[in-house]
Order: C-alpha cells, then structure tokens, then sequence
C-alpha cells in the first residue's frame, strides 16, 4: 500500500479526497478526528473500563440473595463482557457519540447490599429490567430531554467537573493512594497516612508518566503509560508475590486492589451464557409487596436516570461536543439506548448497564465518534473470550487515568461565574457532594435543591424552571426514601 493510501486509509478518506461511507456515518472528519484516533481512543476507554469484567462479578457473585442463592462467577463475567459489548455497539451506532456502557458500580452495588437482602437474585433482576423500561420510555417521550434543557447551563458546568473530582478520587481510592482509617478523619493518604505499598507506587509511577506523556501531547499517551505501567506491575509481582487487599480468605493490605497482575496460565476461555433470561419481572412484587416493590423502583430509577444524564453531560462537554444549549448530537437516542442498556443488563443478571465515566480516558485520548464507542464494544465482545488476560491488568494502572482525566475536566470551572453566591453554592455543592457521596446522583440532586432554594428564598423564584421544581421534589422523596419507606410500610 502507497503512504497515500495509507494515510487515506487511515483518516477515512480515499486517495481522491472523498469522504468515506464509514466517516460520513459517523462525522469523523466533521468532528476533527480520524480512524487511527477513533481506534486508539476506543482501545484506551476499553483499558480504562476493563476491571469491570472482573469487578462486577466480585460485586454480584460475592452476596447471597434472601433465598441463600448466589450468582456463578463465570457465568456473571460472560454476560457482563456481553451486555456491555452489544450495548456499547448499539451506542455507538445510534448516538454516534464516543461513550461506553457498562455495570453500573452503584447500581450492582445497591443490588449486592440492599435489594437482595429482600428479594431473589431473578426477582431483583426484574425490577432492573422495569427502571430499564422507564428510562426508555422517559427517552422517547422527550420528558429526559426536557429536564435536561431545565437544569440551568452553570449547574451543568458543575456536572462536568464535578464528575472530573468524582473520578479523579475513585482513582485514588482504587489505587490505595487514599484509604479508610479506622477511627478518626474518614480517609487518609496510603496506609497510615503515608505511602508504603508497591502498588501505590505503581499507581505514582503510571500517574506521572502519563501526566508528563500528556503535557508534551504524545500520541497514545494514556494507553502508553498504562501499558508500560501494566508490565511493570507484573514484575514486580514476580518478585515480590503479593496478595490482594480484598482476598477474603487472607486479605494483604499491602497487596492490589482487585488481582494480582500475573501471566495467566489460560488466556482463553469459552464463555457461559446459563445466566441470560434468568430473571423474575413481577416476583417482587409478589414477595416484599407494591409499595416497597414500588420504593426499591423508584430508587433503581432516580440512580440510573441522573447518573447518567450527570455522565453523558461530562463526556460531552470533555470532548467537545456540547451545543450551545448545553446538549449534544442525537441526545434522544442516546438517552433510549441508555435505557436499553438496563433492560439488557437486567434480562441477563450483569445489573443495569450505563454510560460509563471511565470512557472519559478514551475521550481524552481523541475519541470523538461513535466508532471508538463501537472498537470498545468489540473489545467487551472479545473479552468474555479472554477473561483470564483482561485480568492481568492491574487496577493501579486504570486508576492513574481516572486521576489525569479528572484534572482535564475539572479545567471547565473557569466557564463559571462564581460571583453570584446564587449560583457559586449551588456548584460548589453539586462539584463536591459527588466525590465526598461517592455518587453523580447525589451531587445533582444536592444541585438542583439548593439551586430552586436559594433562588426562590432570594426573591428569584421565577427564574427556576418548573420542570426544576418538580425534580427537585423527586429529589426530596429520594434523599428521605429510608425513613418514608418505614413509615409508609409501618
């Protein structure tokens, strides 16, 4: 092949200079990328999001449901690579928008601790599958994109870099660089407020090779330093044989965080698919009855909903994207895609699946299109294949991209202007209750309360939009649902 050819190839241009069917589709040119930037930002999302496939079967497989049932490890790591390749593909073919779905971390959470403890295992899957429904339809009536163009342009602003603190300390949590103490300030540096682990500085060391990769604009600079970063961890272990803080059986609290980064001794294994279809729809209802059936919906619903309309909001604005109203291209799809996501996720027991905020790290990378959304589906695809070599990488080396991602969105802040205390609160509750709650929801929410509050109580009622007041109550009811489900069902 000739250089032309190659760089035609390459971009998605054919040696004249026409568009090709494949650019045209998905705007690569129009949005300033090309081909070989699509692949490399798709596969660098995948990296990022990779621990997921590991994850979130330690997540779900790890309770057992109020019957004493448990989920099959194997068996979740299939359909969890499934769920999240097919509706990534679908994402990216639909929305054309270069985002990545995958388990939702506090869905399958709250499923593990709470919803199991009162349900089955199938019943729970049901009432994932019915909040799916719900985001569906929300997407396709336009009442999800109404209450989009509701939410102020500051308070979205605040979305987007609070979701850069958000990740930046997930990153720092799931490297060991900030932990829990045992009494006393609620976290500190390392262990015992200092550094002392190796793979904390694996963690450093990736952080600042990718940080300085980045500064001087290499190509591939993320996916370089994770790499490199990857390798080194797997010398160390070689040398150093440590556990895993996490192991129940003989916990290392010096070790990694989800495995240890060793070459596998099976890099390819044939997925079970015994999971999907196993599910209840209406079991729930019939066990714990309507009204806490109806609660633990209406939860499902406010989490997925706001979190992701807090995340596709961030990863827009990072790459770009935004229109001047504070939306992006084909919003409605991308919101009814969203919401399939959880009905499949659901319908095969992997949890709802959600647009994911690690895909910021592809994003950064020189995503723009929905085709690096479909190179990472096909990674998620060919992962249910590779599960034992996915898991060589370590979560320290993901977890430095988190941080460096995070400092680019946080870089927004200065569209802001903080000299109205109006407005100033409100972002600063919403940037900070997402890091310190550990969710995207509640920082919205937290946002949109104080917003209609202190507008209202300073003579600026009129300014608040009503759709605004109307989630804002949602909001309440969702802060308080502990306490109003007891008193309701006392």
């Amino acid at each position: 092949m000739s250089d032309v050819s190659q760089s035609a190839h390459m971009t998605g241009q054919d040696p004249g200079g026409r568009r090709s069917a494949l650019d045209r589709f998905f705007e690569i040119t129009a949005r300033g990328s090309s081909v070989r930037q699509e692949l490399r930002g798709g596969i660098v999302a995948f990296v990022a999001m990779a621990y997921i496939v590991v994850l979130n079967p330690l997540i779900l497989g790890g309770s057992t449901d109020v019957e004493g049932t448990s989920l099959d490890f194997a068996q979740l790591t299939a359909v969890t690579g499934l769920v999240a390749g097919v509706t990534t593909i679908l994402f990216g073919v639909v929305a054309r928008l270069p985002f990545a779905l995958a388990a939702g971390l506090g869905m399958n959470s709250f499923l593990a601790v709470a919803v199991v403890q009162e349900v089955t295992w199938p019943e729970a899957m049901g009432l994932v599958i019915i909040n799916g429904v719900i985001i569906v339809v929300l997407g396709a009536t336009g009442i999800r994109t109404a209450i989009f163009h509701a939410v102020p342009a500051q308070l979205k602003v605040a979305i987007t870099v609070g979701i850069g603190l958000f990740i930046a300390f997930i990153g720092f949590v799931n490297s060991g660089f900030v932990t829990r103490t045992p009494a006393g300030p609620p976290v500190q540096l390392g262990q015992d407020g200092s550094i002392s682990s190796l793979p904390t500085l694996v963690f450093i060391f990736a952080l600042v090779l990718i940080g300085v990769l980045v500064a001087r604009r290499v190509p591939g600079g993320i996916l370089i330093g994770m790499v490199v970063a990857t390798l080194l961890a797997i010398v160390i272990q070689a040398f150093a044989r440590l556990g895993t803080v996490g192991d129940p059986e003989n916990p290392d609290p010096q070790g990694w965080n989800l495995g240890a980064p060793e070459l596998p001794g099976q890099i390819v294994a044939l997925p079970d698919f015994g999971l999907v279809g196993a599910f209840d729809l209406f079991g729930a209802f019939e066990r714990i009855g309507m009204l806490a059936a109806v609660m633990l919906v209406f939860t499902l619903v406010f989490t997925n909903f706001f979190d992701a309309m807090g995340t596709m909001t961030g990863l827009a604005r990072n790459a770009g994207l935004s229109l001047p109203d504070g939306t992006f291209p084909r919003i409605r799809g991308a919101f009814i895609v969203e919401g399939i996501g959880a009905v499949a996720g659901g319908g095969a027991s992997a949890s709802s699946n959600t647009v994911f905020v690690d895909a910021a790290a592809g994003i950064a990378e020189g995503a723009r299109t929905g085709l690096a959304a479909c190179i990472t589906g096909a990674l998620f695809l060919l992962s249910m294949f590779f599960a034992p070599l996915i898991g060589v990488i370590p979560m320290e080396a993901g977890a430095a991209a988190l941080v460096i991602v995070g400092a680019m969105m946080v870089t927004q802040v200065r569209e802001i202007d903080m000299t109205d205390f109006r407005v100033s609160l409100p972002v600063f509750l919403t940037m900070v209750t997402m890091p310190l709650t550990y969710s995207i929801a509640n920082g919205i929410g937290v946002g949109f309360i104080s917003w209609a509050l202190i507008h209202a109580m300073t003579g600026r009622a009129k300014q608040v939009h009503w759709l605004l007041w109307v989630v804002s109550f949602g909001f309440l009811l969702y802060f308080v649902r502990g306490p109003l489900t007891a008193l309701l069902g006392g």
